[in-house]
């Protein structure tokens, strides 16, 4: 790819000159001297493939980013210039604005913490709440959104109008007053890196009894706490239980713990390529290098089964498409029983059509099934795969598609 000072320091004053520079493309235009990046002014503006209106969608980018700038062409649906901003991403001039400042992604207005939420996260209150678009009128005109008991926000902002009297800003450009609002917290949990053997286990119920040989004696005293990450010496198989070594005559068996199993790979993955196998039966997700492990953690799969809706549909699948965050509901499906709504849901890995697997906030059943059949991970651990998967979403993105060169992540649910 073109280095974006080779081209923006040139100043070429007919085609025929740019027919005589060769690192030049044939369908480059002039852009003003000392432009170097794309400043996006729209939230979640997209992205294209090619310098087309017809073009498959490529991605979309964060309000407020400074893009690189690689390269312009003229091209249909696009009155200025259609502007290269990333691999095979392409943005039309009439809805961005040029930039003299370097690249960057958007000013943080996340509020960042250690947990691995791109947000602070709230839950409305029993009474529920209101939200106004305005902070100046809130709660003095008509609000512009209610809040059902148990809907979730998430927060980028919190102000004092007086005193006492907070308000919450959420990435819905809402304010909701903070009494209103109830902290989510989640659960720190994070899986294990391992160094290609399968050689851990976790507890998922309150605690693991500790015996001193598979099926004998238990011992009181000992126990093992929940979530807690076991490593492996040895497994053996006394009846219908699968017994696991975890230290000098230590044993904990499979009524207590979650434990990785493997299968092999698929063969449609290369040899070294990268992929995730999610076992539904033990709760457990492992992510390969080829035939390698790398990291094993637990998770929650639907609570459906078969064809259900809320089951997490088995087979092989590759993720179509990744977002930073987005919102999940269930507001149009007339026969629920429960309503619910979460703003920016973070880590979106979807890889068949709406199941997909995602960060999780506001509950802690990881290693037992729970969701509507998406495969539910901790904030930390979702992060973790966010990053590690394809395609890759850079800095100031907030969504991106696989391409021909960087195809999506196979994912295996069995």
């Amino acid at each position: 790819m073109r280095s974006a000072s080779v081209i923006f320091g040139l100043v070429l004053a007919s085609t025929a000159q740019a027919d005589t520079l060769p690192w030049v493309d044939a369908h480059d235009v002039p852009l003003p001297g000392g432009v170097t990046s794309v400043q996006i002014t729209r939230r979640d503006e997209p992205m294209w493939l090619r310098p087309h209106p017809g073009a498959p969608r490529r991605g979309s980018a964060a309000d407020g980013a400074h893009l690189p700038l690689y390269g312009a062409a003229r091209g249909p649906g696009c009155r200025g210039r259609w502007l290269n901003v990333g691999p095979l991403a392409w943005v039309c001039e009439d809805v961005v604005r040029l930039s003299l400042k370097p690249a960057l992604p958007p000013r943080a207005r996340a509020l960042r913490t250690a947990d691995g939420l791109p947000f602070r996260y709230y839950f409305a209150g029993r009474e529920g709440s209101l939200g106004y678009t305005s902070l100046r009128n809130a709660e003095q005109v008509a609000p512009d959104a209610e809040l059902q008991p148990g809907f979730a926000v998430a927060l980028v902002q919190v102000a004092e109008r007086v005193p006492r009297d907070a308000f919450g800003l959420t990435t819905h450009d809402l304010w909701v007053p903070m009494r209103d609002l109830v902290p989510a917290r989640p659960l720190a949990f994070h899986g294990e890196e391992l160094d290609g053997e399968l050689n851990v286990a976790w507890v998922f119920e309150k605690s693991a009894d500790v015996y001193a040989e598979p099926g004998k004696r238990r011992l009181s005293k000992e126990a093992h706490a929940e979530f807690a990450a076991l490593k492996v010496f040895e497994t053996v198989e006394r009846g219908k239980r699968r017994w696991f070594r975890v230290g000098p005559d230590r044993w904990v068996n499979d009524r207590q713990v979650r434990f990785p199993t493997q299968l092999p790979m698929p063969g449609e993955v290369g040899k070294n390529e990268r992929w995730i196998d999610v076992d539904i039966e033990n709760q457990v997700l492992v992510a390969y290098e080829g035939e390698r492990p790398v990291f094993a953690t637990l998770v929650s799969t639907g609570k459906g089964k078969g064809k259900s809706t809320f089951a997490t549909p088995k087979g092989n699948h590759r993720i179509w498409v990744k977002l930073v965050s987005g919102d999940m509901d269930n507001l149009e499906d007339e026969e629920a029983s429960r309503y619910y709504a979460i703003q920016d849901v973070p880590w979106v890995m979807y890889f068949k059509k709406g199941y997909g697997l995602h960060g999780t906030f506001w509950h802690r059943s990881f290693g037992e099934v729970r969701s509507h059949g998406c495969v539910n991970l901790t904030p930390l651990d979702a992060e973790r795969l966010f990053g590690w998967t394809s395609p890759r979403v850079p800095a100031g993105w907030t969504a991106a598609l696989p391409t021909r060169y960087e195809p999506g992540t196979l994912i295996r649910v069995r």
